[in-house]
């Protein structure tokens, strides 16, 4: 999966967090207290994403509405993937990683791993 610019993952958490998804004016609205975007600015981000598949959108009155193709969890999760998958030893990776997490993480991937197989 592609990996996301600063402002394309500012407006992504955004739509991330909108269970309707958002029209560009509505985005805008939401990031004017951080960022000063020209509305055409938040158009042209929302239309790359689309274009790059991260949003899929749907004709509103005159407006498009915006919703993601993924959550959020789903698109750390490829992003995960995608770096163990540069390494030259995804064991090792994998036991790396393994070795850096907290007790509570661990206990959550020892049962994500039994759903997994079915235990």
């Amino acid at each position: 999966m592609k990996g996301l610019g600063e402002l394309e993952r500012t407006v992504m958490e955004v739509l991330w967090d909108r269970d309707n998804g958002a029209t560009a004016r509505e985005v805008g609205r939401a990031l004017a207290d951080d960022r000063d975007l020209a509305h055409t600015t938040v158009m042209t981000v929302l239309d790359r994403l689309a274009k790059k598949g991260f949003l899929v959108r749907e004709r509103e009155g005159r407006a498009w509405r915006y919703r993601p193709v993924a959550t959020k969890e789903a698109y750390v999760a490829e992003l995960m993937l995608g770096a163990l998958n540069m390494t030259g030893d995804r064991d090792a990776a994998l036991a790396h990683f393994a070795r850096s997490v907290s007790g509570d993480e661990a206990d959550l991937l020892r049962r994500a791993l039994d759903e997994v197989e079915g235990t």
